[in-house]
């Protein structure tokens, strides 16, 4: 039931949030009328009633975790979101604390996704779409970064790439120079070191480097041949190893100089559209799910809208919530690949004996998450509502309009690398906790709540807390679209600030 209360109920895109009453009043947020659960945004103490309910709350609850809105039967569903979160281990009072000690995942090794699409389309836009300054390429998307970029072939050149770079002279219209560092290259075989290749691939085609130089040592794995033979088409690409160049100094300063000539040395407008944009989320709290993902979910929707590209990743992040992202893909292929990537994802688990509930983490449950499958319902929501219409492998470049799901873990430093190696411009990171970490694209950091916001001033960009006292969401994304078309033209994020930007790769292999 839909609990009334004496103030008015302020619509937050479908979530309706209860206001703080009199001091023996607690204040909710009951995402769905048949939800069994509520979330309390400022926490709630013992003896204090639930808004207009008359439901006493069992005990001391914290900030942004979950009170029974109604008693809960050992054994049976625990429902938020509209949909089961996990089961309740034991009974559970109206008015009592719900997390961690009694309720568990429902999830298990056994395992089947129907295929049952809904009428999924996008979004009329809302106003014409925005127009971004950015750098033209002679292949691919605008450029919202003019920067160089090197990329070592294999590890052991890591430091040594870096050195060299240190001392190279930037023209005025080159942005930075990069070196994206990573451990490997060499000691791996077969699909571990395609799917390094993959990444390292797809990176270098990123519009966000202006130029690229791939650098190997000679005796790797990874040989430079074979890079070389997957960027065949790519013109701004270059290649060397340091063991067959005298002199490993003016062979870079070269290619580099190359480069930066043949680079564009003003900006021009582009539509917003033309920039793909990876939605992730990280260091989670009770909040990410009711203000930060629904934020980047419409704007998401926002830019498929105007004709954009969305990518999402972290499929194990999926686990519990496949069902909401395969009722949106209309095409029979589609959802066998998306089938098959979670697939591959729970038997990757398995095969290492770990359970595919082995989440949320430590941080997500201090910060009021208890399953799995709440982490997951909450988390798909920065994927918006639109069609999706592609799956991708690792360093696939992102081409069809609409969301397309891209195979990746959901370790925050590998599935924003993932993204942007599939040609993400732009990062919008939810967080509740915070996390510094960025990629090598602008990683746009946007808070759950604005007690982060505040005290994390160095880390993050953009607030979606004003949510939770009913700010109005779709005004809320038109704002976060302007944020972004101001980080398109060029204006910094914070962790490009503190200058922050690293990669990962993904790995699933022995080391020779």
């Amino acid at each position: 039931m839909i609990f009334e209360n004496r103030l008015n109920n302020i619509k937050i895109g479908g979530v309706l949030l209860k206001e703080q009453g009199a001091d023996n009043e607690a204040g909710y947020i009951l995402l769905k009328p048949e939800d069994s659960v509520v979330v309390l945004p400022e926490g709630g103490r013992v003896g204090q009633v639930l808004s207009g309910t008359g439901i006493v709350l069992k005990e001391d609850i914290p900030a942004g975790h979950k009170a029974a809105a109604k008693s809960i039967r050992k054994g049976t569903d625990v429902i938020k979101y509209g949909f089961a979160m996990g089961r309740a281990s034991q009974d559970i009072a109206a008015g009592a604390m719900v997390h961690v000690h009694n309720v568990e995942s429902s999830l298990s090794a056994e395992w089947e996704l129907d295929w049952n699409p809904s009428e999924t389309s996008f979004q009329e836009p809302s106003g014409p779409v925005p127009v971004f300054s950015g750098y033209a390429r002679k292949q691919g998307a605008p450029g919202i970064r003019n920067e160089l970029w090197i990329i070592p072939m294999v590890g052991c050149v890591n430091d040594y790439v870096k050195f060299l770079a240190e001392a190279y002279s930037l023209p005025p219209w080159i942005e930075r120079i990069r070196v994206l560092s990573h451990p490997y290259g060499c000691s791996q075989l077969g699909e571990d070191l395609d799917r390094t290749a993959a990444v390292l691939e797809g990176l270098a085609r990123n519009p966000c480097a202006a130029g690229v130089v791939l650098v190997g040592l000679g005796c790797e794995n990874l040989q430079r041949v074979f890079m070389e033979t997957r960027l065949s088409d790519l013109r701004k690409a270059r290649f060397f190893s340091l063991q067959e160049v005298d002199d490993d100094r003016e062979q870079l300063y070269s290619y580099l100089d190359e480069l930066a000539e043949d680079a564009p040395k003003e900006r021009t407008p582009f539509p917003l559209s033309e920039v793909t944009v990876g939605v992730k989320c990280g260091g989670s709290d009770g909040f990410s799910g009711l203000s930060a993902n629904p934020l980047v979910g419409e704007a998401a929707d926002m830019i498929c809208g105007w004709g954009g590209r969305v990518v999402a990743t972290e499929i194990p992040e999926m686990f519990g919530a496949e069902h909401v992202i395969a009722s949106r893909i209309s095409d029979r292929d589609v959802f066998t690949a998306f089938k098959d990537t979670i697939g591959w994802f729970r038997h990757y688990y398995d095969s290492h004996n770990q359970p595919v509930y082995e989440n949320p983490s430590p941080g997500n449950k201090e910060g009021g998450i208890t399953t799995l499958e709440e982490k997951s319902l909450g988390a798909v929501n920065k994927c918006g509502s639109s069609p999706v219409n592609d799956v991708l492998s690792m360093g696939a470049q992102a081409r069809r309009r609409g969301v397309s799901v891209l195979f990746g873990p959901g370790n925050d430093l590998i599935s924003t690398s993932a993204m942007a190696a599939s040609g993400a411009q732009i990062i919008l990171f939810t967080t509740g906790r915070g996390n510094p970490y960025a990629t090598v694209v602008p990683t746009v950091k946007i808070s759950s709540n604005t007690n982060l916001f505040q005290r994390k001033p160095g880390w993050i960009d953009f607030d979606a807390g004003p949510l939770l006292s009913g700010a109005d969401r779709k005004d809320a994304a038109r704002s976060l679209i302007a944020f972004m078309t101001g980080i398109a033209s060029g204006r910094q994020t914070r962790n490009e600030e503190n200058r922050i930007g690293e990669i990962a790769i993904f790995r699933d292999g022995v080391t020779l």
